[in-house]
């Protein structure tokens, strides 16, 4: 887009014309130029300007109905970094109760008041994301937790799921290159059944994976291709011996997924023959019920997609608390600040 300029005026919104794009996911400029919040928002600039009272300071509170992980914290301070606002938050990767203050807001309404739609979008899918991945964190109970959603969602938003999933949700890595960067970790995943199929055996694909892969990375092979999982394990294991970290297991639906029946067959196999060093990851379908029931049979990693992916968003709502230093609030809501002794200065 040529001549970005923010919005300030309804008029603007009338006067925006947008050139052809390859993709349909909005950029940083125009999410800073304000050209994803709703409308109004911008229509409230024009009455409040008239009115004289578009830079009358306030203090906006946010809360949730429901309980969750908080997250979306860093790129909020992102959005309002240098606007000459306060902002009052909880730490990413802090539980809070529902109707908790989760963040606080003083500044100008016009410093940040037509945000809010973003500013509760990043909080809200954030925090939904967040609290998907600490679940499935908890019930793996110190085992390693991976994140594999990237493929759930749009691609956009993938690294800013991924992210949260390690930096608040307390998932050990991500498959997501950008994700798992900008979480400041390497990106982890094993092969997928693609390159299987197309070498055409699992041991031979196995072999050609140990001898490419750079030293510092972990060899995991998945092992439900072509045959019997405990038998490929075996083979496998077999042929790489104490070059192998670990077999996945992926088994579709198709065929009972990956049970706990079958985990305990594969660990035992193993260990009868002495790969007792060999981990056993599974994939496929889990929730933190799964990854219970996983973790009991000998699971010890857990690649995990769809849950944290389709993690319910945490809807967060904005309420204006204080209008020029006088107490006041929708109906329903209490009027003035409500205090959280958790919450700190980040800006």
């Amino acid at each position: 887009m040529k001549d970005m300029k923010n919005i300030e005026f309804f008029e603007d919104v009338s006067a925006l014309q947008l050139g052809s794009r390859p993709f349909y996911s909005a950029n940083h400029d125009e999410i800073m130029a304000g050209y994803t919040t709703d409308v109004y928002f911008v229509k409230t600039r024009d009455l409040l300007r008239e009115n004289g009272t578009l830079d009358v300071p306030v203090v906006a509170e946010i809360f949730s109905k429901e309980a969750g992980v908080f997250a979306g914290l860093s790129e909020v301070l992102s959005l309002l970094r240098g606007k000459g606002v306060e902002v009052y938050s909880l730490d990413e990767g802090m539980s809070f109760s529902p109707k908790e203050v989760v963040c606080r807001i003083h500044g100008l309404y016009s410093a940040f008041g037509m945000y809010e739609t973003v500013i509760l979008g990043f909080l809200a899918a954030s925090s939904g994301w967040a609290t998907a991945a600490r679940e499935c964190v908890r019930a793996a109970n110190g085992r390693p937790v991976l994140c594999f959603g990237a493929r759930h969602v749009h691609p956009a938003v993938a690294p800013v799921m991924e992210r949260v999933a390690l930096d608040a949700g307390g998932c050990a890595g991500a498959s997501c290159i950008l994700g798992a960067k900008m979480a400041k970790a390497e990106p982890q995943g094993t092969i997928p059944h693609a390159a299987v199929l197309i070498v055409g055996d699992t041991v031979k694909t196995a072999l050609l994976y140990n001898s490419i892969l750079p030293e510092r990375e972990s060899r995991i092979i998945l092992v439900d291709t072509f045959k019997d999982e405990a038998e490929e394990s075996l083979l496998v294991a077999r042929a790489l011996k104490k070059d192998l970290h670990g077999v996945r297991l992926d088994t579709p639906g198709e065929r009972g997924g990956v049970s706990p029946a079958l985990v305990r067959e594969v660990r035992w196999r193993l260990d009868v023959e002495g790969f007792n060093h060999v981990k056993i990851v599974v994939s496929g379908g889990l929730n933190p019920e799964r990854i219970k029931l996983l973790l009991h049979a000998g699971a010890d990693v857990f690649g995990v997609g769809s849950y944290i992916a389709h993690g319910t968003p945490r809807d967060m709502t904005m309420d204006l608390k204080m209008i020029d230093g006088k107490p006041i609030a929708k109906r329903g809501r209490l009027p003035g600040i409500e205090d959280n002794p958790r919450l700190r200065r980040f800006l």
